[in-house]
């Protein structure tokens, strides 16, 4: 009877939180997928929805910047996970992508009891209740929370990237293959920091 209690409470408790994820450089060339976890109460999600926190596609650069540390402040909890060019390229991107996410939510302090997760696939390696939204990043804060916090520290890492990998414009395309990106890749070559398997459909490699 004391366990039976016990997990209601725990069920009631998981309810006041709200667990949203979602991942950003999927669609790159150049460097690493990221994915964000991130843990709301329902009275923080208000307040960031007030904020102005939405999917951050729709958000300018310096908004998401903004909007970053209220985030963070405002979260009960975070993780943020990568996988490299390097996992990408022998894995694939789906398990490249679901690596970065395991390791975001591995950064919790507790295991969630529920996630939602943005976009149509399944998280396979995870073995807890998930659930999947389409458009997720513009139905739910805590999924529009996590992508600003993966897109954010993804950009910050490109900026900081084009100063050793410069002759690409990584500041400007973030890793993204723009035509300028793949002209300069074919007039300086490909870095380690490629995504070679991604490169083969420009016929590049």
């Amino acid at each position: 009877m004391q366990e039976k209690k016990e997990d209601d409470l725990q069920q009631a408790l998981n309810k006041v939180f709200e667990v949203g994820i979602d991942e950003v450089g999927r669609g790159a060339i150049f460097g690493p997928v990221f994915a964000a976890a991130v843990v709301l109460t329902e009275k923080n999600k208000l307040i960031l929805k007030q904020f102005g926190v939405t999917d951050s596609k729709k958000l300018t650069p310096k908004k998401r910047k903004l909007l970053l540390p209220k985030i963070l402040i405002l979260s009960s909890n975070y993780g943020i996970g990568q996988s490299s060019a390097r996992e990408i390229d022998k894995l694939g991107i789906r398990v490249a992508t679901e690596l970065s996410m395991i390791r975001a939510l591995k950064k919790l302090k507790e295991k969630p009891s529920e996630l939602i997760i943005d976009g149509p696939l399944l998280l396979r390696a995870w073995d807890g209740i998930q659930k999947n939204i389409i458009s997720g990043d513009s139905k739910f804060i805590s999924i529009a929370s996590a992508s600003i916090v993966a897109k954010v520290c993804r950009d910050n890492l490109m900026e900081r990237l084009e100063k050793k990998y410069s002759g690409y414009l990584i500041f400007k395309n973030k890793g993204y293959g723009t035509r300028e990106h793949l002209s300069l890749i074919k007039k300086n070559g490909i870095t380690n920091l490629h995504r070679k398997s991604f490169l083969k459909k420009s016929k590049l490699v």
